[in-house]
């Protein structure tokens, strides 16, 4: 009766343990980038596939000329259909010959020149939206490349993906050999120290009539504690396994107790119940510890373990090449591109500098408003150096009016989000070479009253603290024990709203103090205003107020 409670307790905790996060995300990125939200232009909303290298380089001229780099425009981002469908003879990627001719390494250099900074995109999967060759399994040689490029954002979407197997081989035994030497060490599954949901199964078919299951969706773990070897050195570690299953096994293996490798198991059958599977580790001189487990419990494991390997893997590359040349590392803003179906508010911050919480936007009103209801619930996962990201701006793009470009915008700077253009900036200048300030994008996306909200160094997103399902209040603490404050009317007819400042000071994550007045500024008129509790305006439909609030 024991073991059959047993076995439901385990396939319950596999049920749960199947839908939520397992991996442990205690740590950050802090790769010492995008402290505030990175600002900055991307190709993929105007122009989609149709990009080359002049037109690339003519936005980031149109993005210092006009003055959008003064205001912290500086990511000058390159999207999908940058490469070619081919990698190069060492398995590099390399920019399409016929669009990007001069290369990416040459182009981040020009780019450089104006004061700017590149970046690029891949996907985490076999291929990239666009079905050309991706990153998932070449992340260190890609993390390289782009370093030696020069690359100082890297956008990682989610297309083509392929889950990490939640299932673990079931593994007789191991050996270890040197390379190219035929003496070997057996140690046996009766050997192993078991964990968790690992037990000792008996099998006579197999050479030792036994192996270790209960592996698999982070249920258990093995460790081999006296693994005597005579000298330092790389090795290599031969799992001998059950053929039970015809899929893919992973395993990851953690040797003394720091050095980690990770290995995907082919799908195994055959005439014979016994295969074989070969990586290679470094092992010291003396005795030595193979721990080996499957942390992959669920599609968020899965996510989290493919993202912090490719961050790894580009703080690894950019600190490597800077030793190497001699030259000041360049860190790359590393922006997480699931679209949100794995939770990466979660795990993000251990992984990247940002990462996207919803699907795509689109430059209609419905999308923005839909992207905001999700994005403003998430401000306790946001932080310097780690965002929720909305997607990129559509100011200036679709059919979007005056009032909710203004409202989009707004919204974006209070929740501290990435501001990341996406309109054809070209626009802002005229024939004649002068900017075009009378351009109402020009006018929104250059509020640097705003602009100062989102890149606030304290890196807190707004609060919603009252809504009525069409008008809503939001609150963003402010550096210097000032807030800012938002009117947003989702409504389709104008309103007046109103908050007292009392309200908003009570709150524990405001740091304003009580006073008699209060000076109020209009980010949107310039107008201010000294009040003594009441924070009160009319708001037009689709629209925002917003001041930013402090004592007299």
């Amino acid at each position: 009766m024991s073991k059959i409670i047993s076995t439901a307790l385990s396939i319950a905790k596999k049920a749960v343990n199947s839908v939520k996060l397992t991996y442990p995300v205690d740590a950050s990125y802090d790769n010492g980038a995008a402290l505030t939200p990175p600002m900055g232009w991307s190709s993929w909303n105007t122009f989609r596939n149709k990009i080359n290298e002049n037109l690339i380089y003519e936005t980031g001229k149109a993005l210092k000329d006009s003055g959008l780099a003064d205001c912290g425009y500086v990511y000058l981002n390159i999207d999908d259909c940058w490469q070619s469908s081919m990698r190069d003879e060492n398995g590099r990627l390399q920019s399409d010959f016929v669009s990007f001719p001069s290369g990416i390494k040459n182009l981040a250099e020009r780019v450089n020149d104006l004061g700017l900074k590149l970046g690029l995109y891949s996907s985490n999967g076999t291929l990239t939206c666009e079905d050309l060759p991706a990153s998932l399994g070449h992340e260190a040689i890609d993390a390289d490349t782009f370093a030696e490029w020069g690359i100082e954002y890297f956008k990682y979407d989610f297309c083509h993906n392929v889950p990490i197997p939640s299932r673990a081989p079931k593994i007789e035994k191991i050996i270890i050999s040197k390379k190219g030497s035929s003496d070997e060490s057996i140690y046996y599954a009766r050997d192993a120290v078991l964990n968790g949901e690992a037990v000792i199964v008996v099998e006579p078919s197999l050479p030792s009539g036994k192996f270790i299951d209960g592996l698999s969706c982070n249920g258990g773990t093995c460790e081999f504690k006296n693994i005597n070897v005579p000298e330092d050195g790389n090795y290599i570690l031969t799992f001998c396994v059950y053929k039970k299953s015809n899929s893919n096994k992973y395993a990851e293996i953690i040797v003394n107790g720091s050095d980690t490798y990770k290995t995907v198991f082919p799908p195994s059958r055959g005439f014979t119940p016994e295969g074989r599977h070969q990586i290679e580790i470094k092992l010291s001189k003396g005795i030595n510890s193979i721990k080996i487990y499957n942390p992959v419990a669920s599609r968020q494991d899965s996510a989290a373990i493919q993202y912090t390997n490719m961050g790894a893997q580009l703080k690894r590359a950019t600190k490597e090449f800077a030793e190497k040349s001699g030259k000041p590392e360049k860190p790359i803003v590393f922006s997480i591109c699931e679209w949100g179906r794995n939770f990466p508010w979660r795990w993000g911050r251990k992984a990247g500098n940002l990462w996207r919480t919803t699907p795509d936007i689109r430059p209609v009103w419905a999308s923005i408003v839909r992207i905001y209801e999700f994005n403003v619930l998430l401000y306790r996962y946001a932080g310097a150096g780690s965002w929720n990201d909305p997607d990129m701006l559509e100011v200036g793009n679709g059919q979007l009016d005056f009032e909710e470009n203004k409202s989009h915008f707004t919204l974006w700077c209070m929740m501290a989000a990435p501001l990341i253009l996406g309109n054809d900036i070209r626009k802002f200048i005229k024939a004649d070479g002068a900017v075009d300030t009378e351009n109402p994008a020009y006018k929104l996306v250059t509020n640097k009253e705003l602009i100062a909200i989102d890149q606030d160094p304290l890196g807190i997103q707004c609060r919603r603290i009252n809504t009525n399902g069409a008008e809503d209040i939001l609150v963003k603490p402010l550096e210097g024990n000032e807030f800012a404050v938002c009117f947003f009317n989702k409504a389709s007819s104008p309103s007046r709203m109103e908050i007292s400042v009392k309200d908003i000071i009570s709150r524990s994550f405001i740091a304003t103090g009580y006073s008699d007045k209060y000076i109020m500024r209009d980010l949107w008129s310039g107008k201010e205003t000294v009040i003594t509790d009441k924070i009160s305006a009319g708001v037009p439909a689709h629209g925002v107020r917003v001041f930013r609030v402090k004592e007299n």
